[in-house]
């Protein structure tokens, strides 16, 4: 059993080392706010989000981060409140039509209601 333990252990080491091609595509979820994003390399086709319960005037927008500066991607959108079984949220997406961005660029998206900032690293 301990054997195995280390051969799982050093193989998780050994492929999280590797170097995998660039690439845009992540979900990050953080508390009742996620984020989606849709790229190849360091291209983003299209990013949206969403949070947990409806409510009125919920809006959102994109912001990116690199090296410590703020940029503003997209303007407040409003939110389209949605249902999937028992579960309501506010959704929202943008097609961004393979906007570039720099390596280590930060993508995140802010919500109107809440504080949570959910954000995902654009890297190769």
């Amino acid at each position: 059993m301990k054997k195995m333990i280390c051969a799982a252990a050093a193989t998780a080491f050994l492929l999280g080392g590797a170097t995998w091609p660039a690439h845009a595509d992540a979900t990050v979820k953080k508390g009742k706010v996620g984020l989606v994003v849709k790229g190849k390399k360091l291209s983003v086709k299209q990013a949206g989000g969403w949070m947990d319960g409806h409510g009125t005037g919920v809006k959102a927008r994109l912001y990116s981060v690199y090296k410590g500066v703020r940029a503003d991607i997209t303007r407040w959108k409003d939110a389209t409140s949605t249902s999937a079984g028992m579960t309501n949220f506010s959704n929202v997406n943008w097609k961004l039509k393979g906007r570039k961005f720099a390596s280590g660029t930060w993508l995140c998206i802010e919500f109107n209601k809440t504080d949570v900032t959910p954000c995902a690293k654009i890297h190769r």
